[in-house]
């Protein structure tokens, strides 16, 4: 069921004192260089969805669909890291045999091959094994379904289960996406057609960028079944998405899908806390998955850890590690896909934009 516009905005002003009261709770302020007038999504719930342990690995529902998802995602782009593909590949099945079903990729990791390993290894029934998902840049219609296309026949299936459009990053990009002749028209038709089961966007610059995407997504009567932002220990101080956003996703039934959980490994760099803690923290939001960047088998194992002794975190224990990283958070620093242009693909290849104009 859609969103209308009427509700999205409710949602939005009636959580804005929640959402401060979370922030509160949660041992932060209101999020720093956020708009305050676009308030606050809601109070973003201490403990996580309930959960399903199989094994070694938890599961959760994606959103409010009737499947679950591990609640470890494999990030396709250090996958395209790995020198050897034999290599990359093995890690992918290992991956898979160890539990984690949830493959994160993108049409332009790599120049497409990460895409390609990871079809490679999803042959001999590991397809089916997996909740697959990649996305696209294309903003116009005709460069996204060209994308689409190339993303289906490098990974070698008939259905991508989830389709995003990616890097939804500057003000703008919601128009673009929107309008007559752009990339929304592809995506439906692809959903339409069964190549595409559920769609979504992702972005890590600005809660308001996705807060936009979505009420342009309930003016017109679009309803997403995922979105992906940064949700790390960092993140709850900075620019928030955790506040911004999550709510409203949780809210509506949209699964969120936490990426960035070690911000790109500079929260250790800070040394305020461990890699472990910085999954258990993300794990702990009500988050249907978790895409973490793996590229080795040492990686893999420290992340398959994570989820086997993972327990909800109290509130008592956020309220400590909030307030221990809350200094290093505050300025973006250690955040720099929020404050810089360096993981910005689509600012420094255009024309993966297509004809439209920047």
């Amino acid at each position: 069921m859609a969103i209308n516009r009427r509700d999205f905005l409710t949602l939005s002003a009636t959580g804005m004192a929640a959402g401060l009261a979370a922030s509160s709770a949660f041992g932060a302020g209101p999020a720093a260089g956020s708009n305050p007038n676009l308030g606050s999504g809601a109070d973003s719930p201490s403990a996580p969805p309930q959960t399903v342990r199989k094994g070694d690995m938890v599961y959760r529902r994606f959103g409010d669909k009737d499947e679950l998802i591990s609640l470890l995602g494999l990030g396709g782009h250090h996958i395209g890291r790995i020198k050897d593909d034999q290599d990359s590949i093995r890690l992918m099945r290992a991956a898979i045999d160890n539990g984690i079903t949830f493959m994160d990729n993108c049409w332009d990791y790599h120049d497409g091959r990460s895409e390609e390993l990871m079809g490679k290894a999803l042959q001999d029934g590991y397809r089916d094994r997996v909740f697959l998902m990649t996305k696209f840049d294309g903003r116009d219609r005709k460069t996204a379904a060209s994308q689409m296309e190339e993303s289906l026949r490098r990974l070698r299936t008939d259905r991508i289960d989830l389709m995003q459009v990616h890097e939804v990053i500057r003000p703008h990009d919601p128009d673009l996406v929107f309008s007559e002749g752009g990339a929304m028209e592809a995506l439906l038709e692809f959903q339409k057609a069964g190549k595409v089961r559920y769609i979504g966007f992702t972005g890590h610059k600005d809660p308001f960028v996705h807060r936009r995407m979505l009420e342009m997504a309930a003016e017109r009567g679009v309803r997403f079944d995922a979105v992906q932002m940064p949700l790390n220990v960092l993140d709850a101080h900075f620019r928030s998405f955790q506040h911004e956003v999550l709510p409203l996703l949780v809210r509506n039934g949209i699964a969120p899908l936490g990426m960035k959980p070690l911000a790109q490994a500079y929260i250790l760099k800070t040394k305020t806390a461990s890699a472990t803690e910085c999954l258990h923290y993300a794990m702990s939001l009500p988050t249907s998955t978790v895409i973490t960047g793996i590229e080795s088998m040492e990686i893999l194992q420290q992340a398959l850890q994570a989820a086997r002794s993972f327990k909800p975190m109290s509130r008592e224990q956020l309220a400590e590690l909030l307030s221990r990283t809350q200094q290093v958070a505050m300025s973006g620093r250690y955040e720099p896909f929020k404050t810089t242009f360096e993981f910005d693909g689509t600012a420094k290849h255009q024309e993966w934009l297509g004809n439209v104009g920047v």
